[in-house]
């Protein structure tokens, strides 16, 4: 049985997915995003936000580490971090 938890979209995701934020179920961040990207398969705009996106797993960056790596925990919070203009 895989963990439920919330996912935060902040700024362009947010805008992209009409949502600050969602539940979902998920092993592991890769498994979270697989789910994302097929429920919003037709929102291009989204799925290029992701793309670009950093995130954070309970308040720690995941920076270069694999997705399929990162395994979430019951009760889980991923925050989608798009890039920032200016710095």
């Amino acid at each position: 049985m895989r963990p439920h938890g919330t996912i935060r979209y902040w700024a362009a995701a947010k805008a992209a997915a009409g949502r600050a934020e969602e539940t979902y179920a998920a092993g592991t961040l890769d498994d979270l995003l697989e789910q994302v990207r097929r429920k919003y398969e037709g929102n291009a705009t989204l799925l290029s936000v992701l793309k670009r996106s950093s995130f954070l797993v309970n308040s720690t960056p995941v920076g270069a580490l694999p997705h399929g790596e990162i395994v979430l925990e019951p009760g889980w919070t991923v925050e989608v971090l798009p890039p920032f203009a200016g710095g």
